[in-house]
């Protein structure tokens, strides 16, 4: 088939196909399985010549490309498994030095706060409640007037009793006089015995009455004592339960509540294996106690006081106690707290942050870093923890490097590169902020 070239043939593309002869030829002698475009020049100058042209140009600019995608394609790929393989070589981490110190043995626990002493007000008469003398919440002293009860039906009463005390003074007086007179008549055989012995009994009964009337008034006094309640102790009263105006049985309604917080006690459980090692610390010296309270960075300072004279069967722990000063009043009745119990002090420990520690299925285990970069798996073995750090006993020294920050990406024999724990943590601060 050959082309002829339309009216509307453009001559640049002519030019286009002419201009890459020389490079077409070339390529003609380095592929030979190409027709050859000498002999069509030859044989057939012009269009024809200038059709097959394009034609093998195009096949080989198509190849061509090929061939270069294909190179830029390998090129790109060696290139990105370079850069994973420089990524999996150097990871980055965050390490710590293993430290020796000198620590103190602790024991944790839950603790509950309670009151020194706690009052349950009640009333010791019936009677309607007259006023109230205090705030709810208020912290009031011994002998501070809380509530009171109306009166007046206990002041007639004393005032009935003192007449009837009277009374039965005078009869008694009385009766007495008769039996000392009837005593000298009897005597001169003036009256008969019977006569005296009724005097005398008289006399007696009376003085019997008196003396109960004494009781009776006593009573009464003490009754009309009773309708003014006064705190019994230092304290801070709660909720007042009953309000003023209503009627209030002997001894039937809690009125108010007063807890003695200063001091205030911690109660707190413990496992049963550590009762002989602190039955024997708390023999040679007294223990401190420290409660941990939210919000507050310091920790409040007591002494243990109480250790229970059996063990809990059901859960297997010792009940103690701790009690603290609470000047402040930082411990508050109910309020539940972080318990550590001192029992002494372990010279030269070895520590560690307790970030560094990981947990695999043979136990603890750390990742140490050793001089030429490199992470190396480390078998320890635990001990108890001191803040923010754990104590080591066996696997490390004091000295190596641990990593704290980013095991998740190592391996045993990974190559590590070490980053500053600070702009390590800038990231994820701002990311929370």
């Amino acid at each position: 088939m050959r082309f002829r070239p339309s009216v509307g043939y453009r001559p640049a593309a002519l030019r286009l196909c002419r201009s890459t002869m020389v490079d077409v030829l070339r390529v003609n002698e380095r592929m030979p399985h190409l027709p050859s475009i000498r002999s069509h020049a030859s044989a057939r100058p012009g269009a024809v010549f200038q059709v097959q042209c394009c034609r093998h140009l195009r096949s080989w600019v198509v190849l061509s490309s090929f061939v270069l995608s294909a190179a830029c394609t390998s090129n790109s790929e060696g290139h990105a498994g370079a850069a994973v393989r420089d990524t999996e070589a150097a990871v980055p981490v965050v390490v710590a030095t293993a430290a020796r110190k000198d620590v103190p043995v602790l024991v944790r626990a839950i603790g509950n706060v309670e009151a020194y002493s706690t009052v349950s007000i009640k009333t010791q008469v019936e009677g309607q409640l007259a006023d109230v003398h205090f705030q709810e919440g208020q912290m009031v002293h011994k002998g501070d007037l809380l509530f009171t009860i109306d009166p007046r039906p206990f002041e007639a009463q004393l005032r009935r009793d003192e007449a009837n005390l009277a009374r039965d003074v005078a009869e008694a007086n009385n009766a007495d006089v008769e039996h000392k007179r009837l005593t000298k008549l009897l005597a001169q055989g003036f009256v008969s015995q019977d006569e005296f012995d009724q005097a005398k009994t008289k006399a007696a009964a009376m003085r019997a009455a008196t003396k109960a009337d004494e009781a009776a008034l006593e009573n009464a006094k003490l009754r009309l004592q009773y309708c003014t309640i006064r705190s019994p102790i230092d304290g801070r009263v709660g909720q007042i339960l009953v309000h003023q105006g209503n009627v209030v049985k002997e001894n039937d309604t809690t009125l108010a509540v007063i807890n003695q917080i200063q001091p205030a006690y911690v109660s707190f459980s413990v496992p049963e294996q550590e009762l002989p090692q602190i039955r024997q610390r708390a023999a040679a010296w007294p223990l401190t106690v420290e409660a941990l309270v939210a919000g507050r960075s310091d920790p409040v300072t007591g002494e243990l006081r109480f250790i229970n004279n059996t063990v809990n069967p059901t859960t297997g722990t010792i009940l103690l106690k701790g009690l603290f000063a609470n000047t402040d009043e930082t411990l508050w009745p109910g309020q539940f707290v972080e318990i550590h119990l001192t029992l002494g002090v372990q010279n030269g420990a070895v520590v560690v942050p307790a970030e560094a520690i990981q947990t695999g299925q043979q136990g603890s285990f750390v990742f140490v870093v050793t001089p030429d970069l490199t992470a190396e798996v480390r078998p320890i073995v635990s001990g108890h923890r001191t803040g923010p750090e754990v104590v080591v006993t066996q696997g490390l020294t004091p000295g190596e490097r641990v990593v704290t920050d980013g095991q998740v990406r190592l391996a045993p024999g990974s190559k590590v590169e070490i980053k500053d724990a600070a702009a390590a943590a800038a990231p994820a601060h701002a990311a929370a902020n």
